[in-house]
């Protein structure tokens, strides 16, 4: 009961986790009919249709305008928060930005993620941020602020995918987190920073870039075998493998690897670095089977994100702060809804500590 596990605390139409079938529905839209068949945009018109316009084309003309606006605030970096980690940079900058319950807010919360972590990465490389274009879709604006050059239609469709395939995922920590404080008529803005200090936490969004600390300690396909049954037998966690809702593949990883592998064939990922991780997914499941028959720990999200965004340039520790950057149209469509109730979110507590005198 201490983590509400099977506790009903909203109703939504916006995602579905089933997570003994291994199927993930969005707006009533299967994972599958999204991932690669719809952009950012045009989910982001089904998440939103109450707060954003209800077309693919308007929405990317109004997020475009709306990174402009963002971008104002990369005018104000200092090296104090440059110095910071990039979600710790990300939320001092995030705190920046205006507050409230209106189109305006939402498209600047959703906007603003996008244009900061770029900028963040390349102040810290020691590089000139790049502004926003209006003319790009979402993901290739982010990606072009990223490196300086115009990617290329399989690195867009990739990060377009990673952004739909994490843009909500039912009532998870930080998206219940979003709720809470959007149930008190905080606004949005404020929703989204306390999300945002949810999805750092290692439990939550923080966790892929040590699956590419697990692949660089593995270093060749011969070594995974003995290297992963090594860590299992002194206890350790294999990351990217187990989900806390899924009891079969997470439909996520699916989708992430199917990207993953068509960037690979138009010459976008080291084909040595994909060898290396199909290599070590093959053996950490089948040690994983056979060290803990009574658990189902299959490939998760993570596995398959840190190969996507390291192979799309992003350095392992931005990899929170792209994470935010599609779940945060997820969090203002629950904060949204949750202030559509007219309810504030009060569970109640059993007091276990010692009687009064």
């Amino acid at each position: 009961m201490s983590s509400l596990e099977n506790v009903i605390a909203a109703e939504t139409r916006l995602s579905e986790v089933d997570g003994l079938n291994g199927r993930l529905v969005i707006c009533g839209h299967s994972l599958d009919a999204l991932a690669g068949q719809k952009s950012f945009e045009a989910v982001l018109a089904l998440l939103l249709p109450d707060v954003l316009s209800t077309s693919e084309e308007a929405v990317r003309a109004e997020l475009a305008q709306a990174r402009l606006r963002a971008f104002r605030e990369v005018a104000r970096l200092d090296t104090d928060l440059v110095s910071l980690s990039v979600t710790e940079a990300l939320r001092a900058l995030m705190a920046r930005l205006p507050d409230g319950e209106d189109k305006s807010v939402a498209l600047l919360q959703i906007a603003a993620p996008a244009v900061f972590v770029p900028a963040l990465i390349r102040e810290r490389a020691g590089q000139k941020p790049i502004p926003p274009h209006t003319g790009r879709s979402h993901a290739a604006d982010m990606l072009a602020m990223l490196t300086g050059n115009q990617p290329v239609e399989e690195q867009i469709r990739a990060l377009d995918i990673y952004l739909v395939t994490v843009s909500d995922h039912g009532l998870n920590a930080s998206t219940f987190t979003a709720r809470v404080v959007a149930s008190t008529r905080a606004g949005y803005a404020s929703a989204v920073l306390a999300a945002l200090g949810a999805l750092k936490g290692p439990l939550h969004g923080g966790a892929p870039g040590p699956v590419l600390d697990m692949l660089d300690a593995v270093a060749t396909p011969d070594n995974a075998t003995a290297w992963l049954a090594g860590e299992i037998s002194r206890g350790e966690r294999l990351m990217g493998f187990g989900h806390r809702i899924y009891r079969v593949r997470d439909p996520r990883a699916d989708a992430l690897k199917t990207a993953l592998n068509r960037l690979g064939a138009a010459g976008g990922m080291d084909i040595d670095r994909l060898a290396l991780a199909e290599a070590v997914e093959r053996a950490a499941l089948a040690a994983l089977r056979a060290a803990k028959p009574d658990r189902v720990l299959e490939t998760n999200v993570e596995f398959f994100t840190a190969l996507l965004l390291e192979a799309l340039g992003f350095p392992r520790d931005a990899f929170t702060g792209v994470f935010a950057a599609g779940r945060v149209g997820g969090w203002i469509a629950h904060a949204h809804e949750q202030i559509e109730t007219g309810r504030l979110i009060r569970p109640q507590s059993v007091y276990v500590g010692p009687k009064a005198a």
